[in-house]
């Protein structure tokens, strides 16, 4: 196949998003003429009308992959609440306490999860009578000085058909990584992140917090296809912004059938009670890229609330797609012949001889072949380079996805060799070497400090403010709450009123 080149940048640019975005929807839907009537459904960044408003629901991206340090374990991450902005306190970023977030492994290939990995969480505030997330420098996550944290319970469901067969508590009260507040409020954050590392029992590792969104790729193609004229291209729209992190590790013999059927399929999804109580899905994500561009407005939510046992009723949307056309119409990039059959052994079946199950049901899931080993070079094009440990088989961090589906969606499979890309290849943060392989998060303070400021007023605000518990009290806390806020007015006052004398000499 041909590489992606720089030279290519015109064509390729465009449709490299608009169809990555089709391709991985076009995993979700084609060809499931065997499924009984139902929805498909998955979700990411900002997809469908409901789950936009929602971000603490909003599934943003989904990854599987045997871990490259511990290749008889694999690692799961799931990212959620998007487009997260760094220094968007005093209310940071926390997980939902009223949601339930699944990981659902389905190991035998008949579109049904034999396990789950359910995921919730409870707020703590130490104390309520000041708006400020951490009162101080944060040292630990046990740090009196960090008011506002989070811990989560994880529960190992095993199912059978859908019916509960055990359910076993398998992680308690595992204090969650804070937002990255800043350099002062968290001089050394790399220090809360291991401390969120946590090991289980039977050789399992978790981690819940905020990372760097991994996913990069150039979202201005809702800019009317990148402003119909490609001037809008090469830019990762993701860089800066932060995501809330699920990290899994696992033995791969407790997530796979067996050593002779190895292939697993995977899928977050999201629950939250209703006004009736009753615990109702309202996100989902398998492949990525599923729901923003595959699916006509009438039919995104329901995408986002079904399973994948049910991915029948949304063939049409990918068989013959939109974007294709739009392509073509405004690009000249000739459409490949519908229906688009040449997409469904890919996305919905697995690829044969690599990670299709046998007697799979075609369904919407990240399948993974858990006996491939890790590439010691891997390659940012995945299976269409020759690197079968890479998307479609499961999905690393560092997948080029946008390119890696765009090109198999725009005829790499049926002849129509391309190298088209959004000109984004790689993440602009480096990621781990070690679970959970994340990069940090952006920093709230991530610009310099004013020119001819320092640290001291920071330094004396943290140690005037003194959390409950401590040698002061909720009082002490307040007044010295009341006396920083009106020093940062009084600064602002002085402020306004050299301006004020300055206008006034000017005006002289």
């Amino acid at each position: 196949m041909t590489r992606f080149s720089r030279s290519s940048v015109g064509r390729g640019s465009l449709a490299a998003l608009i169809c990555g975005a089709l391709a991985a929807g076009g995993l979700a839907a084609a060809g499931v003429t065997t499924l009984e009537p139902g929805a498909a459904s998955a979700s990411s960044h900002r997809e469908a009308p409901l789950i936009s408003g929602q971000p603490q629901y909003d599934n943003t991206d989904l990854y599987a992959f045997v871990s490259p340090d511990k290749p008889d374990t694999t690692t799961v991450i799931a990212n959620f609440v998007p487009f997260e902005e760094p220094a968007g306190g005093p209310n940071f970023y926390t997980f939902a306490d009223d949601a339930q977030y699944d990981i659902h492994v389905d190991n035998n290939g008949d579109a049904q999860g034999e396990l789950v990995f359910r995921y919730t969480f409870k707020t703590h505030v130490k104390n309520k009578n000041t708006f400020l997330y951490n009162t101080g420098p944060v040292d630990s996550l046990d740090d009196p000085d960090l008011n506002v944290t989070q811990t989560y319970d994880i529960d190992l469901v095993k199912l059978h058909k859908q019916r509960l067969v055990a359910k076993t508590r398998i992680a308690d009260d595992v204090p969650v990584a804070p937002s990255n507040v800043g350099k002062a409020s968290m001089p050394d954050y790399g220090k809360l992140r291991d401390q969120a590392v946590h090991q289980l029992a039977g050789g399992a590792t978790t981690f819940a917090g905020q990372a760097d969104d991994p996913f990069f790729a150039d979202l201005r193609v809702f800019d009317l296809l990148y402003g119909g004229n490609l001037s809008e291209v090469g830019n990762d729209t993701l860089k800066g912004y932060n995501v809330n992190s699920l990290a899994l590790q696992v033995p791969n013999d407790l997530i796979r059938e067996s050593a002779h059927q190895p292939v697993v399929g995977i899928w977050a999804t999201v629950q939250r009670k209703d006004a009736h109580g009753d615990w109702t899905q309202v996100s989902r994500l398998g492949n990525p890229l599923v729901n923003e561009v595959v699916n006509p407005q009438k039919d995104k939510d329901t995408f986002n609330a079904s399973a994948p046992w049910q991915d029948a009723q949304f063939l049409k949307n990918v068989t013959n797609p939109e974007l294709p056309k739009l392509i073509e119409a405004i690009y000249k990039i000739k459409a490949p012949a519908e229906p688009r059959n040449d997409l469904v052994d890919v996305f919905l079946k697995g690829v044969k001889g690599l990670n299709q199950p046998p007697y799979v049901r075609p369904a919407e899931e990240l399948r993974l072949n858990t006996s491939i080993q890790p590439s010691a070079d891997p390659k940012r094009l995945g299976v269409l380079d020759g690197d079968n440990a890479g998307f479609p088989n499961g999905r690393r961090l560092t997948d080029d996805v946008i390119d890696e589906a765009l090109q198999v969606v725009e005829g790499e499979l049926v002849g129509s060799k391309n190298d088209l890309g959004d000109a984004v290849d790689a993440n602009d943060k480096k990621f781990g070497h070690s679970f959970p392989y994340l990069a940090e998060p952006t920093s709230g303070s991530r610009g310099p400090l004013a020119k001819g400021t320092g640290n001291n007023v920071r330094n004396q605000l943290g140690d005037g403010l003194v959390p409950t518990g401590s040698s002061g009290s909720d009082t002490t806390l307040i007044a010295a709450s009341a006396a920083a806020g009106a020093a940062g007015f009084l600064l602002i006052a002085g402020a306004l009123m050299w301006w004020r004398r300055r206008a006034r000499y000017r005006a002289y």
